[in-house]
């Protein structure tokens, strides 16, 4: 399983572009979004089958 608490800081640090999450593991990576303290700016785009690409949005 990825570890999306990582992911979430390495989006958020410019390390990577986006975090794809397939459907299967959208629960977990919830988890760990509302658990983020910027969840707000990690915005989200769903694509046919469930998968999801999130990006970071600076404000």
């Amino acid at each position: 399983m990825t570890d999306y608490q990582a992911a979430l800081e390495a989006l958020v640090a410019g390390q990577q572009k986006t975090i794809e999450v397939p459907a299967e593991d959208f629960m977990a990576f919830r988890q760990a979004w509302l658990d983020f303290p910027k969840h707000q700016s990690i915005v989200g785009a769903a694509h046919r089958g469930g998968a999801i690409t999130y990006h970071y949005e600076q404000n």
